[in-house]
């Protein structure tokens, strides 16, 4: 871990690094306005929300959010963003253009959903007395829990792609087929065990401040 932590740019730059893809991001909202196109106003809008959500959980739930996870998230959010985006002055986007493209993000989104899942159960085996939960038993519902969202997101992709078609307007999300799903789905468990391994090195702070509020509520 320490080998990996040497690897990744100071803290500062981190913030740094943070900060820009923000602005990206409201630049690629302005590029969704320009152009009339919902889909990536829609998905820019949603992504500078989620950059939101480490300030407001560290400001109001105490939550604390080092510049790694506030990287690792900003980092998903643009990706995704800036492939429905594409680059400047191409007609396809990184989505139907670079075909690993979907398959990268959809490891990264899986990584923050399974972040949160781990979080939260190691939080819940900290605070209550009566439960355990072995290692092996984490590691195992870290990797059922991202399945079982990444099929309900594949199910929600393919709902809002029917009920484009039906009312003939653009997709704000796109299927592209059966197999494309099932990739979907092993990049997502890719992902998912990623954090299942080493989530414990990273998310220990986020842990114990979930642990501390559950230990507040009781007492």
């Amino acid at each position: 871990m320490r080998n990996i932590s040497g690897l990744l740019p100071s803290r500062q730059q981190q913030r740094r690094l943070t900060y820009l893809m923000e602005i990206g991001l409201i630049g690629m909202l302005f590029v969704g306005i320009e152009r009339g196109n919902g889909g990536i106003v829609l998905n820019t809008a949603v992504a500078l929300a989620v950059t939101q959500l480490p300030p407001l959980l560290e400001r109001d739930y105490e939550i604390p959010m080092d510049p790694r996870l506030t990287l690792w998230i900003t980092t998903a959010v643009f990706l995704h963003a800036f492939g429905t985006v594409g680059l400047p002055g191409a007609t396809k986007t990184l989505y139907s253009q670079v075909w690993w493209w979907d398959h990268m993000t959809h490891a990264l989104s899986a990584s923050l959903v399974a972040g949160a899942g781990y979080a939260t159960v190691r939080a819940l085996h900290e605070h209550a007395n009566g439960i355990h939960f072995p290692q092996r038993f984490v590691a195992v519902f870290i990797l059922l829990f991202v399945l079982a969202f990444g099929v309900l997101w594949e199910i929600l992709e393919f709902a809002i792609a029917l009920s484009a078609q039906a009312l003939g307007i653009n997709a704000v999300l796109t299927q592209y087929g059966l197999a494309d799903t099932m990739l979907d789905i092993v990049f997502n468990s890719i992902g998912g065990l990623i954090v299942a391994l080493w989530g414990g090195a990273y998310l220990t702070d986020v842990t114990s401040a979930i642990r501390d509020r559950l230990d507040a509520r009781d007492t």
